[in-house]
């Protein structure tokens, strides 16, 4: 039996996906907070990703409507506090792993989920941790998906 997922739901996942994505954009590209998230915004960027076929092919498809007051308002408040969530993700570090040696993609996900854990008290942590574990597996292989869901846990429980 398929899983019944509200619109609502899925516009909000679409956010986060869109957030971590415009997270990396701000962090490595030439363009401002704002520019980037009129670019997502208005479709210019960020509007498809590629999903692997059963038969081992990759296919464009276009992402869902995403509720884009909770994309800019997760991007900005990201960027505002971007000093201080490096800062508490390293404590949550195991000794010899380093937040600026990680790959980008994981800095932006790491940050918009720490951020969301730490503010985002109206939703369940559980929810949080899963909808950016999820993310995780969409950017990597099975080894960082893991550490994130460890790394996330391990900060819901310090700061909830």
């Amino acid at each position: 039996m398929a899983k019944f997922v509200s619109e609502k739901i899925k516009m909000k996942s679409a956010a986060r996906l869109a957030a971590v994505q415009a997270t990396y954009m701000i962090a490595y590209g030439q363009l401002s907070v704002d520019e980037v998230i009129r670019d997502f915004i208005d479709g210019k960027v960020g509007r498809f990703v590629i999903e692997d076929e059963e038969n081992g092919s990759e296919e464009m498809v276009e992402i869902g409507n995403m509720d884009t007051n909770y994309f800019a308002t997760l991007t900005r408040s990201v960027h505002e506090k971007k000093e201080f969530i490096e800062k508490s993700l390293q404590q949550f570090l195991n000794e010899g792993w380093s937040f600026e040696r990680m790959d980008g993609t994981l800095q932006a996900l790491l940050l918009c989920a720490t951020y969301e854990i730490i503010n985002t008290l109206d939703v369940d942590v559980k929810v949080i941790i899963q909808e950016y574990v999820d993310l995780a597996y969409a950017f990597f292989s099975k080894k960082e998906p893991k550490m994130v869901n460890a790394l996330l846990d391990q900060i819901a429980k310090e700061t909830r």
